[in-house]
């Protein structure tokens, strides 16, 4: 019998549209003849659709017809199986449901990334593929998962985080940025990816630009030095925290200080339609000497384990060619397009990758099976709260 697979993508996000091309990417090149696999749209509140369309690119084109002819459903969880229900019931007719195995998300950015969907499916007791929800929620704040490399010995630039009551004193803020860092300075909304908000400035004037930028999409920032001599380099790691291998190394191409989200999404997507982060300007393998492509690739899979990570993430790299000093930047649990391109030069095809990732899912199952999650305790039958302050337990 085949593994019946949710496919989840969208979602309450920035990144939306990117998520939708990365699910159908990857359902388009599952393994057919071991899974069903369900293409489910998320919507931007959050609302789950199944049908006939939803698998089908050109269908985005009109959001609202697509959802006119697919049907809305939520998750139930009976008696140990998980079902896509229609969501209203019908009054009338038969109501569809829909057995599922794994969910698979394919997803990115805040609301879907950052562990809230995971939370989701563990609580209904789906397996589901990619980072459980701790380590989701740290690959997605990039200045708690710089603190925690930081203490494993991954080196990481020096930042600091800014809340909306420092954003309240900008003046006091733009000082105390001049004083730390001096110019440039990076600024990133702490909880976004695909470079939404990103932004380099080089001026008091420029600061206070970036900063109410980055401040549309977070409710924190985060500020930290920008390299001037910058490469760089991202290599994709697959596996869990136990074991991981590492793939081939790539350097991306932008035409900015930074790879800016028209540069992973747009430049290269006119007259062909975007391919998501397949279609990125980028050579690959990096151009690197093969000491200094060891040492990203090692690092990688260290700073993979040190998050606790799950399934394949993409983990980009600074190199300061001032010093050729290696730094970690930021991990995206769930890679844009799932980082295949960056397998196949290894011989991995994309099938397999997907593959390897639904069967690092039913593992973590096993193992948390071998968990204990109750504890016999007669506790209850001997709580009182009698009394006019009520008692102690």
């Amino acid at each position: 019998m085949k593994t019946r697979v949710a496919m989840l993508f969208g979602g309450k996000s920035v990144e939306h549209e990117v998520s939708v091309i990365t699910g159908i990417q990857a359902l388009l090149s599952m393994d057919t003849d071991k899974y069903d696999v369900i293409p489910v749209y998320m919507t931007k509140s959050n609302d789950m659709y199944v049908g006939d369309d939803i698998g089908k690119i050109e269908s985005y084109k009109d959001i609202d017809g697509l959802l006119k002819r697919s049907q809305r459903v939520i998750m139930v969880n009976e008696k140990d199986q998980v079902r896509l229900v229609a969501y209203p019931p019908k009054k009338l007719g038969r109501n569809p449901e829909i057995d599922i195995d794994v969910a698979f998300p394919a997803v990115h950015g805040t609301n879907v990334e950052d562990g809230a969907l995971q939370g989701y499916l563990k609580t209904i007791g789906i397996p589901f593929v990619g980072c459980d929800v701790t380590a989701s929620a740290v690959g997605m704040d990039k200045y708690i998962m710089k603190m925690i490399l930081k203490e494993a010995g991954v080196p990481v630039l020096d930042a600091k985080a800014y809340t909306l009551s420092d954003y309240a004193e900008m003046d006091i803020m733009l000082a105390g940025i001049e004083k730390t860092f001096g110019y440039p300075v990076i600024i990133k909304p702490v909880n976004l990816g695909s470079s939404v908000g990103i932004s380099v400035a080089r001026s008091k004037a420029e600061l206070a630009s970036s900063i109410d930028e980055a401040f549309r999409y977070a409710t924190k920032v985060l500020v930290e030095h920008a390299i001037t001599n910058l490469r760089e380099i991202n290599c994709s790691v697959l596996g869990d925290e136990n074991e991981a291998e590492a793939s081939e190394c790539e350097e991306p191409l932008h035409t900015k200080d930074i790879l800016s989200y028209e540069d992973k999404y747009v430049k290269n997507s006119k007259g062909g339609g975007s391919k998501g982060m397949a279609s990125v300007s980028r050579k690959i393998p990096a151009d690197l000497t093969p000491e200094k492509r060891e040492e990203v690739r090692a690092l990688a899979v260290r700073s993979f384990k040190a998050l606790g990570c799950n399934g394949v993430s993409r983990i980009d790299f600074m190199i300061d060619d001032d010093d050729g000093k290696l730094y970690f930047n930021e991990i995206n649990t769930i890679p844009g397009s799932l980082a295949f391109y960056l397998w196949e030069p290894l011989g991995v095809s994309y099938k397999e990758l997907l593959d390897r990732m639904i069967r690092l899912s039913l593992k973590r199952v096993r193992t948390e099976q071998n968990l204990t999650f109750t504890f016999d305790t007669n506790i209850l039958n001997s709580a009182s709260f009698g009394g006019s302050k009520g008692g102690k337990l």
